[in-house]
């Protein structure tokens, strides 16, 4: 009598959910990239108008103040300041970074797979 059991052959199951999941982990890397390009897009086209807006001459013209008539004087003069029109032109600068960087790491995870 062996203590070892014996070995049989145990039969292959056949490969049918390979070819799908495989096509699945494609559309959903697919989609990821998709969604980074429409977030770079996005974060692109909002931080240039934040970065250009702010100095054109239509900057001036607009209707917050009269929303606050007790602080409407003081509430333009902060509007037309370069100060805050800096503050906003850096976030408009940030929204650039983002999004280049996140074009950035796309490509780079791109060029790994």
């Amino acid at each position: 009598m062996s203590l070892t059991p014996e070995t049989t052959p145990t039969p292959e199951a056949p490969p049918l959910a390979v070819a799908p999941l495989a096509r699945r982990q494609q559309r959903v890397r697919l989609r990821q990239r998709l969604w980074v390009v429409l977030f770079a897009i996005f974060a692109f086209e909002i931080g240039s108008f934040l970065l250009v807006y702010p100095w054109m001459d239509s900057w001036s013209l607009n209707h917050l103040p009269s929303l606050f008539p007790t602080y409407q004087v003081d509430l333009q003069d902060r509007w037309d300041e370069l100060y805050f029109r800096a503050a906003i032109s850096c976030l408009g600068l940030l929204n650039v970074y983002i999004a280049l960087r996140a074009v950035v790491q796309l490509i780079r995870r791109s060029k790994k797979s």
